[in-house]
């Protein structure tokens, strides 16, 4: 097919909109991805923290569950799981939802600019199995439910008033993802026949009304796609991915990422990555672990998703070997870093710091297999630009 060269990441109000802190641009993905050599080379020895890194690369403990986040008075939240960050003055801050139910929400960590922790405090509470969500180009949280009917909350990175937002929709959600070229905000449904939508708010920068749409599509893995207005967003009685004729239906919706023109999203029940082509209204697979040449596939259990200002993807593992594997603007699939010793957790929460230089995740059941033995962390290194 051909291939693309997309536009460096857009820019709002003068402020690079990067969702996360990093731009991504320069990809020109000919999916799917095959194994190949990571552009970061082989991974090293576990080191204290059990995690096996690139030369060059560290990591450190930023917070455990249940212990007080290290320079604060404030105890970390449970099961740890989607995150984002966001520009606070010369630091930035790391906002991480908590995946249990009931109590659920999310938190955030404050940090200087010299990466040094120097505050951390609920942004979101009484909420319900709160997984995925994403950042909006106005520096809000979008917080989404996990449940039946679930709900997206905007919050306040530094630690204001959380909204529910209903017109987003009700229902299984996952992740979120903003785009300013066509003021929407893509959502993922972890259903085994979930849909994928779009909220397109009555006025940009306002989430308190608007239009939510699904998905149309045929049943194949490449294609033309359209979208269709959801009668019912609320999803009573008849729930929200079953209303539309012909939406399109994705074995477990899980992340998602926009970039120039594009965004990605993963499904776990199939081992996928999807990648929906906005300007020519096409979609693909930019990853398939079935269609690996000779088997063996390096990434397994797809789950939350972020881009590097390289335009390299970041993909988690939901179990598998406990990796976060990066897939290449050249379709190159590899690991990039494996944390060992926690086979029952998974990995949640990737993004990047605003200056793309400090990655940050999260172990969500760490050594113990609980949430309450959730480990997040800070990978620093040499990512290229």
């Amino acid at each position: 097919m051909e291939r693309r060269s997309f536009l460096r990441g857009a820019v709002i109000g003068g402020t690079a909109a990067a969702f996360g802190g990093t731009l991504m641009h320069g990809a020109a993905y000919a999916a799917p991805a095959q194994p190949g050599p990571g552009p970061y080379g082989a991974l090293g020895a576990a080191d204290a923290n059990g995690i096996q890194l690139p030369g060059g690369f560290t990591s450190r403990v930023i917070a455990r569950s249940g212990r007080t986040v290290s320079g604060t008075s404030y105890a970390w939240h449970p099961a740890p799981d989607g995150g984002a960050c966001f520009t606070d003055g010369s630091g930035w801050i790391y906002v991480s939802n908590s995946e249990v139910n009931p109590g659920g929400g999310a938190s955030a960590v404050r940090f200087d600019s010299s990466g040094t922790v120097t505050g951390a405090y609920r942004i979101l509470s009484g909420t319900r199995q709160n997984c995925a969500g994403g950042a909006t180009p106005w520096h809000t949280w979008l917080s989404c439910e996990e449940v039946s009917r679930g709900y997206v909350y905007e919050t306040d990175p530094w630690g204001g008033t959380a909204t529910r937002r209903a017109a987003m929709g009700r229902f299984k959600h996952e992740a979120a993802a903003a785009d300013p070229v066509r003021r929407a905000v893509y959502l993922t449904e972890d259903e085994t026949n979930g849909c994928f939508y779009r909220f397109i708010p009555t006025t940009w920068g306002n989430l308190s009304s608007g239009t939510l749409q699904v998905l149309v599509a045929g049943s194949g893995t490449t294609g033309s796609f359209a979208w269709a207005d959801v009668p019912d967003p609320d999803g009573s009685p008849t729930a929200t991915r079953s209303q539309v004729s012909g939406a399109k239906k994705f074995n477990g919706g899980e992340g998602c990422h926009y970039a120039s023109d594009t965004v990605w999203f993963t499904t776990k029940g199939d081992n996928r990555v999807w990648q929906l082509n906005l300007a020519s209204s096409t979609f693909e697979l930019a990853y398939d672990d079935s269609l690996v040449a000779g088997g063996g596939a390096p990434l397994t259990g797809v789950d939350n998703v972020t881009g590097s200002s390289s335009g390299d993807l970041f993909v988690a593992e939901d179990g598998g070997n406990m990796e976060i594997c990066i897939i290449t603007p050249d379709d190159v699939v590899a690991p990039f870093l494996r944390i060992t010793g926690q086979s029952g957790s998974e990995i949640t929460g990737p993004a990047f710091s605003p200056d793309g230089r400090r990655l940050y995740f999260s172990s969500q059941r760490g050594t113990t297999g609980s949430s309450s033995g959730g480990i997040t962390y800070e990978v620093t290194g040499p990512f290229r630009a």
